[in-house]
């Protein structure tokens, strides 16, 4: 018995290999971590009006990271960040850029820049994926795509967006798109 070849087989067979593409281009690990965050110093440089780093930039220069990345007791990399309400001062931005110091920090500190004192907290850390640095841009989008949607509570957290500032670092292509938003833990009943 002959079989007759049916016409619509390489078709499906195509939209089949394009369906299971798009969903694996589509899928992106995203690495999420909480860490504890000791009482600290951060030494920072406010901005005017500034929102974001694009703006920061705009009011104050981008050479601010240079002299940030040269204070040898820096804890971690300098920060981009964005303040809680209540350490925003009055004629100055929300966004800022800064470095954090250990909380008995007595060195210099740069001028035209100031230190504070932060608290201890946990933060919950989004790491992206590895992009090309052509394309920090989308990265940035797409880990705050999955930021607006993440539900801290599942694993027993809730934001804490009042105990710390929230904060991006440099975005580099071969360790993907990071940044730190505050939590504390849900109460156990």
């Amino acid at each position: 018995m002959d079989s007759y070849p049916n016409p619509f087989q390489k078709e499906r067979q195509m939209e089949k290999e394009n369906l299971e593409k798009k969903n694996t281009d589509s899928v992106k690990t995203i690495f999420v971590q909480v860490i504890e965050k000791p009482a600290r110093k951060m030494i920072l440089k406010r901005g005017i009006k500034a929102t974001d780093y694009y703006e920061y930039c705009e009011e104050v220069g981008c050479g601010i990271w240079g002299l940030l990345v040269s204070v040898k007791e820096a804890l971690y990399e300098p920060a981009g960040l964005w303040l809680p309400p209540q350490m925003v001062r009055q004629g100055t931005s929300v966004y800022a850029q800064g470095v954090e110091v250990p909380a008995d920090y007595s060195g210099q500190i740069p001028e035209g820049f100031e230190i504070i004192d932060l608290k201890p907290c946990k933060m919950m850390i989004f790491q992206g994926p590895p992009f090309r640095d052509e394309d920090f841009e989308v990265a940035i989008r797409d880990l705050w795509d999955v930021m607006k949607s993440y539900n801290p509570e599942i694993y027993g957290f809730e934001w804490a967006d009042p105990d710390a500032p929230r904060f991006q670092i440099e975005p580099q292509g071969y360790r993907g798109y990071i940044e730190g938003r505050p939590v504390r833990e849900l109460s156990r009943t």
